[in-house]
């Protein structure tokens, strides 16, 4: 990884948790990386709850000042108005988040969420002051067929290619293989890097060196403490977006850890 790149690990809770879990969590992990002497200038924590626990969670980490960063699963297209069931851009950004994921293969596949929307999602996030966290990733037929790369750059590209340099350089990619999520298969730490290398590539063919160089790109997909180290080893793999292992504290803890002293 390069080192002008921190290394983020995200872990998304998706649909559970309650606002009282989700604070005992959040007060478990922060315990846990203060006993390991966590050093947060090395590697960025994020944790995204679902919406009904952001308040909590925002309180927690601002009257104990906390350094772990928190985010939001999804955000509406629109800034207000009758929308029943919508959450704004502004009203997660009034609530401290710092990241919101966008086009997370769930959310493409039960609601479903096209392109269109995705890009739409990003620039909502963008405007309100926060980074999207922009998932892309091929299923089990695209790797089939040995088309992966074009697929999952194809992805980031309909999304980006309407940004500005400044917009793109904001901009955090999760290359989540849809066939690991969730399944127990990851990716090997050649197949994440040849993924987040020609993602760069094109980020740096599009926008320029600078921003190709500065967008961090995680890897997703069935992501533990026994194959963190080697992942974050590939000089691409900027850090992880976690599911079902961040749901475990003394996992997350332990990736955490791995995470970081790949930097020092």
């Amino acid at each position: 990884m390069a080192s002008q790149r921190i290394p983020l690990v995200a872990g998304n809770w998706k649909m559970n948790f309650d606002h009282l879990e989700a604070t005992y969590f959040v007060q478990q992990l922060a315990w846990k990386l203060r006993d390991i002497h966590f050093d947060y200038r090395h590697c960025e924590i994020a944790l995204m709850p679902s919406f009904t626990s952001l308040r909590s969670v925002q309180v927690l980490v601002e009257s104990d000042n906390l350094k772990i960063h928190y985010g939001a699963q999804s955000v509406s297209v629109t800034s207000q108005g009758a929308f029943t069931g919508d959450v704004s851009a502004d009203m997660i950004a009034h609530l401290g988040c710092s990241y919101v994921i966008v086009g997370h293969s769930e959310r493409r596949k039960y609601h479903p969420e096209d392109d269109a929307n995705i890009v739409d999602q990003v620039r909502a996030v963008l405007a309100a002051g926060m980074q999207p966290i922009l998932c892309v990733g091929e299923s089990y037929e695209e790797r089939r067929k040995g088309i992966e790369l074009d697929f999952a750059v194809g992805q980031v590209h309909d999304v980006t290619r309407d940004l500005s340099d400044e917009e793109a350089s904001r901009l955090i990619v999760a290359y989540e293989p849809i066939w690991a999520i969730g399944s127990g298969m990851v990716a090997t730490p050649q197949s994440a890097q040849d993924a987040a290398k020609a993602i760069r590539d094109d980020l740096a063919e599009t926008f320029g060196t600078h921003v190709g160089e500065s967008v961090r790109i995680l890897y997703g997909g069935s992501v533990s403490s026994k194959n963190a180290e080697e992942l974050i080893g590939e000089p691409d793999v900027d850090g992880f977006l976690i599911g079902g292992a961040a749901l475990n504290v003394d996992e997350l803890t332990r990736i955490c850890q791995l995470t970081m002293n790949a930097t020092v």
